[in-house]
């Protein structure tokens, strides 16, 4: 069957006269082109609950050691039979052994260095800036399809919204991926440089955000409440092929990502009034589909 995709952009241009496109139409009219695989070993897959799943994409090219360390336990099905034990009211929900003492598989690191940066010389593909100012970092932008901030020295990914981190205790322990979290509210961009950012939540999202709240200190579920099982953590390069999830990313280097980010920024579509001219980092998520 013939793709769509062209007719929708064409369909997009000869409407633009009649209005602006929003956002969802510049990323519905996007040509295949525009669209890059993600690998199946960087989707990590959680059956949890009563049913529910959640599809993570990893970050390999940020926290390298931690993303290495969270592959070994998922390719040890080390989280399964482990638990949803913190849900705080817009922060995060976290997950693994709340006990901290399920032994780790033998290949596994149990200490890892602090994966928070990265050296910006070091930086192979090239930064799509956002022109709007931002509160915690000189500059921000896109690196191969992630929020990024930096300074002269060095890059790293930023706490938006559903971006997934490396739990820890105090300094120099930088954790080791075991335990994870998922931001679920406003973006607490004060954490970026001071976590180990592994990925973000693709798909799913729902069914995180809309967990009970613990009613204990940082929302740790109270013995009261039912800590929320985990059922299984799989790469999805492990699941087999007739099931296997497939996703793409809008390629952020493409002329659809800058038209669908100038219109996060600028919106000029019928339900706003006046444009805010403007757009945070995380106000600009990168369209995902299966």
């Amino acid at each position: 069957m013939r793709s769509l995709a062209p007719f929708l952009f064409a369909l997009a241009l000869s409407t633009a006269g009649a209005h602006a496109l929003t956002p969802a139409e510049i990323v519905a009219a996007a040509p295949q082109s525009a669209w890059t695989d993600i690998p199946p070993e960087d989707l990590l897959v959680m059956d949890f609950g009563d049913g529910k799943r959640l599809v993570i994409q990893l970050a390999p090219d940020f926290s390298q050691a931690h993303v290495a360390n969270i592959r070994r336990l998922a390719a040890a099905h080390w989280w399964d039979d482990t638990s949803i034990y913190r849900v705080q009211d817009n922060y995060v929900v976290q997950w693994g052994d709340r006990t901290e003492k399920k032994p780790l598989p033998a290949d596994a690191a149990k200490t890892l260095p602090e994966d928070y940066s990265i050296v910006r010389k070091t930086v192979k593909g090239r930064v799509i800036p956002v022109p709007s100012r931002d509160s915690y970092a000189p500059t921000t932008g896109f690196l191969d399809g992630w929020p990024v901030a930096m300074n002269a020295e060095a890059l790293w990914p930023v706490h938006c919204y559903g971006m997934v981190g490396a739990g820890r205790n105090l300094a120099p322990d930088a954790g080791n991926g075991a335990e994870l979290y998922a931001v679920i509210g406003h973006a607490p961009r004060h954490l970026d440089r001071n976590i180990a950012l592994v990925g973000r939540v693709i798909e799913g999202m729902e069914n995180f955000s809309s967990l009970p709240r613990g009613t204990e200190t940082l929302g740790m579920y109270a013995p009261a409440q039912t800590a929320i099982p985990i059922r299984s953590v799989r790469l999805a390069s492990e699941i087999p092929g007739e099931t296997r999830p497939h996703f793409q990313m809008l390629d952020t280097h493409s002329k659809t990502f800058a038209d669908y980010a100038h219109a996060r920024e600028n919106r000029q579509d019928e339900f706003f009034n006046v444009p805010a001219g403007g757009a945070d980092i995380c106000n600009i998520p990168v369209p995902i589909r299966r």
